[in-house]
């Protein structure tokens, strides 16, 4: 049963935008009957859109849409115009156009004329990666070349998850082929397992969650988060905790939905039990995903603007230093050696370049310094550089040795780990944007410290130094480049930051507002706490022991204000008159005692009237070590009022209430003074002690400087160690160039050898992994460049060896050659020879596989077999009998007319002479000489009439012909004999 279209154009204004995943499908050159496979077996209702970008012909009408509404009950729509995406329904590309998308909405844009590649579906997925984030959805089916390759990358930097068709099942499988070799796609399966799995993950409430409620990822699940984390840093020595807590939730969210796993406690489990999906897990938090030469333009203002200034600020005979922080698998590191070689070359300046690349991602090191990428990387690298500054291998494109040479990779981690210093130039771009605060913290400052002085720094489009712009100096806005700026770099390494961050997130996840807030009467009770002491409790501070203030608490601006000068929270620099002696006073008492000192008696200006105030002193005591914090309260003492009415306004009470003022003025001068002599004492306490401690002090330093001084002497014998050592390395260092270079030499023999074979070879590990084939050998066996290193078994060849596996097996234990004659699937025939592998120390280490095209030999043989069988049909259906002789002139064969005419057996004719059967009935002088003038001088003879009396059969009268003929096997001469009756006289 057919099912019905939807045909109506759907226009963006008819609809609102919605939150829903997307599905990006790309195909090509047989990939319509995967798209009906995939469709046929999709749910009809899974909350999801799909939009299928095919290379289509520009200048033909696509009937895609019609045949697509046939296999699914979605509406299906040819996208014409910018539409507003909708979930279940189908959107097809139309011809000549490309599609993005941005807002929710699908956006037309006509395709680009002109451009070297035609790359459709690569743009597509980049658009959705951007507008949909983890709720971008790829699935990569049949095609030629790599469109999809760079989009299915996108994909997965932003956490969406990535499908691809089995090579086995393509028509056409180079673009699912490209896709598995980025390393990105989380499923390979047939078209109608990929509908399942994507059927099933549109029911996944991870799936299904509106973006905006990804800040609420696994709320209440701290301590689960926490152990995955810890995990991580156990076996990984990665500390996640640094990195964006989203993002980190993203990844682990992502991971449970590819395994199945709904709750957070299980995941932690499973970890547990699997160091496999420890690994996997790592890899999918350290994104590496990056591409040749990104944002171009950013690396012209580099040739125009920033090298020119490099160059010249550096001594002539000092390298140029750059590092390349976070490098990922290379591309960046390597674009920069060649735009920065291209530079000097321009401009005729020959000078050394040293690039450091480093990453925190061992694995990814690894493909780094080999410098291998696939034939994709045409759509970033000009064929101009191509040519330059890359080597075509059977994989795909190899960074040339100079530019290997110039960039050394190296693990590092670079929130921890000693900075490369001394460069000229850093590079660390988009990889900030993954770093939580604490780590941003400590990254600015080491960069800083790593560059020369009016060294640069580039980061990412998305990017910034932040609070950091008293360390460095902007150049350029649109590219975020900066300019170091000369002033002291402050403390790179902050251990606590760590534990600080941690905690600013706590408090952030508990409390957004600052404050604790409650649901029900919690938070009742809590807000009127907070009436109440911000009201009626007194104000105060809590500070450290070095008397910083950390926290004020209330109205304190009576008691307490900010000093001239530089700003400072210290408490004694921030009393008011009055207050400083009582305060160092009490403080210093609640040190030394650990108990709660009242001081009264103080005073303080209050709106010029002397205010009388008594300070607390509390410790508080804590986890931490004892004498640590303190709170510190004030109390404003208030005095009775004196009432006029006892004595009137005369002169006499005027007397006794400035009698009582003054007796009041001198008991609080007597207090000031007590308070000074104590405060005198508790400096000369303070004196005695800090006399008694320097005096310790100078004993330690007058130690330590003999201690240095014993430190200096083994250091210097230690220098000269060192450079001994140093001078060892060198001429080590010069070995292994020279080693280099003759391995490189003996690489570059064998590619040459290889591609110069023009037999098909194939060489295989001990485990029977594909390690090395030439060119000739792609289209026997199937194979691109990124099959390096998959198992044969795994390869479907175009040639019928249903063996090959068990042939190569015996080789390597056997240590025998075998040779075998196979055919591909056109027929055409091959001579199999499977040799083992040696290495230089005669170790077996795998099998050589070569085919020698025999097909000419083979249809020569077919030939000639055929002629045979032709000829001895004739010489069977002959009624007159007929033998051949060898140059003996012995029998070979005969037909059946010579078996039925003398009545004999093939066993009594076989190797017998001709002059010896029968009796001898033919053994004449005349006929002998006949047949060998006739073996010697090719003289035929016709009509030999010869008479016999043969028994059984009677007297017979014959004419014998003969003539001499050639055995094309061996080249041996042979005679074929003829015999025909005239007479025959029976008894």
């Amino acid at each position: 049963m057919l099912k019905e279209r939807n045909s109506d154009k759907i226009y963006g204004s008819q609809f609102q935008r919605q939150d829903c995943p997307i599905v990006g499908i790309g195909a090509s050159a047989g990939g319509l009957s995967a798209l009906l496979q995939l469709f046929e077996n999709m749910a009809e209702t899974t909350d999801m859109a799909f939009v299928v970008v095919q290379h289509l012909d520009a200048n033909s009408d696509s009937t895609l849409a019609d045949i697509l509404s046939r296999a699914t009950v979605m509406p299906v729509s040819e996208v014409t115009d910018n539409v507003v995406v909708q979930p279940n329904h189908v959107y097809v590309i139309a011809p000549g156009t490309e599609l993005a998308v941005s807002h929710g909405g699908l956006t037309v844009v006509p395709q680009k004329n002109g451009v070297r590649r035609h790359t459709p579906i690569d743009s597509f997925l980049e658009s959705l990666a951007v507008d949909r984030a983890s709720k971008a959805l790829g699935v990569i089916l049949s095609g030629n070349g790599a469109d999809g390759a760079q989009g299915v990358k996108e994909i997965k930097d932003v956490g969406g998850i990535v499908f691809a068709q089995t090579p086995e099942s393509s028509e056409y499988d180079s673009m699912p082929r490209s896709a598995i070799a980025t390393g990105m796609v989380d499923f390979v399966l047939v078209p109608s397992q990929i509908a399942g799995e994507l059927s099933r993950i549109s029911q996944s409430w991870i799936i299904t969650r509106p973006i905006a409620e990804d800040a609420e990822l696994f709320v209440g699940e701290d301590d689960a988060l926490n152990r995955i984390i810890a995990l991580l840093r156990k076996v990984r020595g990665i500390n996640f905790d640094e990195y964006k807590q989203l993002t980190v939730k993203r990844r682990i969210m992502r991971r449970m939905l590819l395994l199945k796993i709904d709750k957070l406690d299980d995941y932690v489990a499973y970890l547990r039990e699997n160091a496999e999906e420890l690994t996997a897990l790592q890899q999918d938090i350290l994104i590496n995903v990056t591409k040749f030469f990104r944002e171009q333009q950013a690396f012209d203002t580099l040739k125009k603007e920033i090298f020119p200034s490099i160059v010249n600020a550096a001594p002539i005979n000092a390298p140029i230093r750059l590092w390349v922080a976070g490098c990922s698998t290379g591309e960046e590191a390597y674009s920069l050696a060649i735009a920065l070689l291209e530079f000097l070359e321009e401009n005729t300046i020959n000078r050394r370049i040293q690039i450091f690349a480093t990453d925190i991602n061992e694995t990814v090191i690894e493909k780094a310094r080999v410098g291998l990428y696939p034939k994709t990387i045409m759509t970033d690298v000009s064929p101009t550089r191509l040519s330059r500054f890359f080597v075509e291998v059977e994989q795909g494109y190899q960074v040339s040795k100079a530019i290997r040479d110039i960039c050394v990779f190296a693990r590092q981690d670079i929130g921890q780990d000693p900075p490369i210093s001394r460069v000229d130039l850093v590079s660390c771009r988009n990889v900030i944007i993954y770093f939580g605060a604490a780590l941003h913290k400590r990254i600015f400052p080491i960069f800083h410290y790593s560059l020369n002085p009016n060294g640069f720094l580039i980061l990412g489009a998305s990017e910034s130094i932040g609070v950091f712009a008293d360390l460095f100096d902007m150049v350029d806005k649109k590219y975020r480049i900066y300019r170091k700026k000369s002033v002291a770099t402050p403390i790179v390494f902050d251990f606590s930051a760590t534990e600080h961050a941690a905690a600013t997130q706590n408090r952030s996840k508990s409390d957004p507002d600052g404050f604790s807030g409650g649901s029900g009467l919690e938070g009742v009770y809590k807000e009127a706490d907070r009436i109440i002491l911000g009201k009626y409790a007194p104000p105060g501070v809590i500070i450290n022991s070095k008397l910083d203030i950390i926290q004020f608490r209330g109205r304190t601006g009576v008691y307490l204000e900010p000093a001239s000068g530089m700003p400072s929270v210290n408490l004694l620099k921030m009393a008011r008159d009055g207050l400083f002696t009582g305060l160092r006073s009490a403080v210093n008492q609640a040190k030394k005692e650990n108990v709660l000192v009242r001081k009264e008696g103080l005073h303080v200006l209050k709106n010029g009237h002397s205010l009388p105030v008594t300070v607390d002193v509390v410790p508080i005591n804590g986890p931490f070590q004892k004498g640590e914090y303190f709170l510190v309260l004030f109390r404003e003492v208030t005095s009775q009022p004196m009432h006029d009415s006892t004595f009137g306004r005369d002169v006499a009470a005027q007397e006794v209430f400035n009698q009582v003022r003054a007796v009041d003025e001198v008991l609080r001068l007597k207090q000031e003074v007590a308070a000074t002599k104590e405060y005198l004492q508790s400096t000369i306490d303070q004196h005695e002690a800090t006399n008694e401690d320097l005096r310790y002090a100078i004993e330690e330093v007058q130690s330590g400087n003999e201690e240095l001084q014993s430190m200096n002497e083994e250091m210097e014998t230690a220098k000269e160690e060192l450079q001994s050592t140093n001078e060892e390395l060198m001429t080590l260092n010069e070995e292994l160039r020279t080693r280099n270079m003759e391995l490189n030499h003996a690489n570059n023999d064998m590619i040459n050898l290889l591609r110069s074979i023009n037999l098909p070879v194939l060489i295989l590990s001990s485990d029977l992994r594909i390690r090395r084939f030439n060119s000739v050998a792609e289209k026997i066996f199937n194979l691109i460049g990124a099959d390096v290193g998959r198992p044969i078994n795994n390869i479907k060849p175009n040639i019928d060896v249903p063996d090959l596996e068990q042939a190569s097996l015996q080789v390597i234990d056997t240590l025998n050659s075998t040779e075998q004659e196979v055919q591909d699937r056109w027929g055409h025939w091959y001579s199999m020879q499977i040799r083992p592998y040696r290495t230089t120390d005669n170790k077996i280490d795998g099998v050589i596989i070569t085919f020698a095209d025999i097909d000419a030999i083979k249809q020569s043989s077919r030939v000639a077999q055929e002629a045979r069988e032709y000829a001895e049909a004739i010489v069977e259906t002959v009624r007159h009998p007929m033998v051949v002789l060898d140059a003996d002139l012995r029998l070979k064969t005969a037909n059946k007319a010579f078996y039925q005419t003398f009545l004999m057996t093939p066993g009594e004719l076989t190797g017998q002479s001709i002059f010896q059967i029968q009796d001898r009935q033919w053994n004449l002088i005349e006929l002998s000489t006949l047949l060998t003038d006739l073996l010697d001088h090719d003289e035929v003879f016709e009509n030999f009439a010869v008479t016999g009396d043969f028994p059984d059969i009677g007297k017979l009268t014959m004419l014998i012909n003969a003539r001499r003929i050639v055995n094309l096997h061996d080249n041996t001469k042979l005679i074929l004999m003829a015999f025909e009756t005239i007479a025959l006289q029976t008894g």
